[in-house]
């Protein structure tokens, strides 16, 4: 009987019963996740965390949802191989950081949007709701910003520069 996720037949064993040198039974638990031609998938896994504690973890988990934790144990081990102190954990902060990076940067953004946005009322002598003043732009007491494109260095972003006219 051929076992679903076998592609070499029943004479060819998964990669995890080649490594650990055994026959490969025909309901073998790794054959439907580790292929023949994917040794170092097994190989990581094994390496981490244990052919009897995967194949363990395997029998106890639902079928429908093995590929699942066979994919979440790949990627575990293969980021501990890689970085054997912090593993899938270094990935994780590495990218907590750049989140809490790039939040600085949107609220900092967002700060120059509306103090750009509040030149540009200062400039029309209005209010921000667009009711207001009575005095014109022209002779308002504000001064009023005039924009001017920058010149940044290559490869920036151009940098906004303002002078002011009474």
């Amino acid at each position: 009987m051929k076992e679903a996720g076998r592609q070499h037949g029943p004479a060819s064993p998964c990669a995890a019963c080649k490594l650990l040198r055994r026959r490969c039974a025909w309901d073998c638990v790794f054959a439907p996740h580790f292929p023949a031609d994917e040794p170092q998938k097994f190989a990581n896994v094994h390496r981490v965390f244990g052919a009897s504690n995967v194949s363990k973890l395997l029998q106890e988990i639902a079928v429908q949802h093995r590929g699942d934790a066979v994919s979440s144990l790949v990627y575990e081990a293969n980021a501990r191989v890689r970085d054997p102190v912090y593993g899938c954990v270094g990935v994780i902060s590495s990218l907590h950081c750049q989140v809490q990076d790039l939040e600085a940067q949107l609220a900092m953004a967002q700060a120059q949007m509306v103090r750009l946005r509040m030149f540009a009322h200062l400039d029309l002598g209005r209010s921000p709701t667009g009711t207001g003043s009575t005095t014109t732009g022209s002779s308002s007491m504000c001064p009023s910003p005039i924009y001017t494109p920058g010149h940044g260095d290559a490869g920036q972003t151009p940098m906004l520069s303002f002078s002011y006219e009474r």
